[in-house]
């Protein structure tokens, strides 16, 4: 006794590769032709300019439509990607009162990839020792980071003084 090959849900049997002797046919425009030996269903689906496709192997006999196969298969992963959405991830950079512009520069380029890839970014300034006596200066570099983004974001939470650190949160626009 031979046991028919199990099918992963990924494969489908099409035209040739379909090897029982009669099959249940479904016509393109969804009309059940009935059943017919493989090889009429095969002329049947050639005559059409399409293609015969095994969609329940398990049937007795097996169901076949007649249908364009590679239409189907772009519908399928078209329906695929369509389910799958941007998971938002919040991203930080830090910088301190005394960052020089030039660093500042490079990660206002990298805050700004952040938000085009469609994150969140947390802009922390952190103070040491005695520049807790100086939160102006990094109010200021704050505000310079918030200029330089305020075209592709906008600020999701104000700055606020969380001990030693000021914080303020960007979203894209």
């Amino acid at each position: 006794m031979r046991k028919t090959p199990t099918l992963d849900k990924k494969s489908q049997r099409v035209n040739e590769q379909i090897r029982v002797a009669t099959v249940r046919v479904i016509g393109a425009d969804g009309t059940q032709l009935g059943i017919l030996a493989t090889e009429d269903a095969m002329k049947e689906a050639r005559k059409a300019g399409l293609d015969l496709v095994e969609v329940a192997p398990q049937g007795n006999p097996p169901v076949c439509r007649i249908m364009d196969y590679g239409k189907y298969k772009y519908q399928q992963k078209k329906r695929h990607h369509k389910g799958q959405t941007h998971q938002t991830k919040i991203k930080e950079i830090r910088v301190r009162p005394k960052t020089g512009n030039h660093d500042i520069a490079t990660k206002v380029n990298h805050a700004r990839e952040f938000i085009t890839d469609k994150n969140k970014v947390i802009v922390t300034v952190i103070f040491r020792g005695r520049e807790m006596a100086h939160q102006e200066e990094g109010r200021r570099v704050l505000n310079g980071v918030l200029d330089q983004l305020e075209d592709i974001a906008k600020v999701e939470s104000p700055p606020k003084q969380h001990g030693r650190r000021m914080v303020c949160t960007l979203a894209p626009k």
